[in-house]
């Protein structure tokens, strides 16, 4: 039994609105982002989706990951998509001291090689005395939409049909190219793609530089 909620809802939003949840767009398009990558295989196997869709998304990576998949992070900066930084380590915020986790997303920044205004706290979970000081310097990015590919006994059916039925135009979507996602990712993201492309919806990544 899943234990989150696939659609973000008012009251998350009001206790912290300087975090960015969805954007407001008059055109059908959908926000993707992928968090936890790169990881070999599966990061590759997402960008090929996107591909076929003309679509580019927002790619929240773990400094780490990237220090030892650097060829596969460079293949998702040279097909266009924006990158967000994820911490070096995947830190939780609540159960990290904030000069930790601070200096943690300084390294991951280090790491990524190339500017990003856009971060997302792994969990979704960060202290407000660590929010403050990030958004001097960056959106904090969270979500309309979480998928819920993460977790295993969610089956992919059920991971597509809610990611479906939750996502409007102007909503940012969390999908994980990681291990622990991946059975659920792959059946859940060509279908996702493929339902809404039909319908004339867009595909962009989270702009750089957008503060809530």
């Amino acid at each position: 039994m899943s234990l989150f909620l696939h659609k973000s809802n008012f009251i998350l939003r009001r206790i912290y609105p300087e975090f960015l949840w969805r954007l407001d767009d008059p055109q059908p398009t959908i926000y993707l982002t992928f968090d936890d990558g790169p990881i070999p295989d599966i990061t590759e196997f997402v960008l090929e989706q996107l591909d076929k869709y003309a679509a580019q998304a927002t790619f929240f990576c773990i400094g780490d990951n990237v220090r030892k998949h650097i060829d596969i992070y460079y293949k998702v900066i040279e097909a266009g998509h924006a990158i967000g930084n994820h911490t070096y380590n995947h830190l939780n915020g609540w159960k990290t001291g904030d000069d930790t986790y601070l200096e943690n997303v300084s390294k991951a920044q280090r790491e990524l090689r190339v500017e990003t205004s856009l971060f997302r706290p792994p969990y979704g979970r960060i202290r407000r005395s660590q929010a403050l000081d990030l958004l001097d310097t960056y959106s904090i990015v969270m979500w309309d939409v979480l998928s819920g590919d993460f977790d295993p006994s969610l089956p992919p059916e059920t991971c597509l049909r809610k990611t479906i039925q939750y996502t409007e135009p102007g909503s940012i979507v969390v999908f994980h190219d990681s291990v622990k996602a991946w059975p659920n990712m792959r059946y859940a993201l060509p279908r996702m793609l493929a339902h809404f492309a039909k319908r004339g919806f867009e595909f962009r990544a989270v702009p750089q530089l957008i503060y809530a």
